[in-house]
């Protein structure tokens, strides 16, 4: 694998700089804790509609990844999410949210249908989940319980997603 370092470290100085301006919370944790209630966030599809990450909420596990077209370790994450996909089926929401930077809703969707990822997209065009989430990077990943708890938290493209799982059933 190639890994085009001057792309990536412009992709994640951009994402610091879009926090910075939105007033997403630069806190020290780069998520919130384990056992914390997952809050509500305002989010939109990829078709431009109102969507609030609550909604997915409440009947089973939620798997949310905040994601980015550009980032290598969400690209590496694919193949065991994709796994866990086919494992969980129904059983699992399995969500990705789009950070808005270098990427539009447009080229997510492309992305999403050219690769067919088995997730829910959505579109965090204001900062509005990962500043709730309190997320620094790509590829963090939470997975929340049907009671709404955070029972899982992670970040690179290296995270054991069976395991992470396993904590909401």
């Amino acid at each position: 694998m190639v890994l085009n370092f001057g792309v990536w470290i412009r992709g994640a100085a951009a994402l610091v700089v879009t926090a910075l301006v939105l007033g997403t919370p630069l806190a020290a944790s780069a998520q919130l804790d384990v056992g914390t209630k997952a809050p509500a966030a305002a989010v939109t599809t990829l078709d431009g509609a109102a969507i609030d990450l609550s909604s997915f909420i409440g009947d089973k596990p939620v798997l949310l990844e905040f994601w980015a077209t550009w980032c290598p370790q969400c690209k590496a994450l694919e193949p065991k999410l994709e796994a866990a996909a086919r494992k969980y089926g129904d059983r699992v929401h399995f969500v990705a949210v789009a950070v808005s930077v270098n990427q539009s809703p447009a080229r997510v969707k492309a992305y999403a249908e050219r690769h067919a990822i088995p997730m829910t997209f959505v579109f965090d065009s204001k900062g509005n989940a990962t500043g709730a989430y309190d997320v620094l990077a790509t590829s963090t990943i939470l997975v929340i319980d049907a009671k709404g708890t955070i029972v899982y938290t992670g970040s690179g493209g290296d995270q054991d997603i069976e395991a992470a799982l396993s904590k909401a059933f």
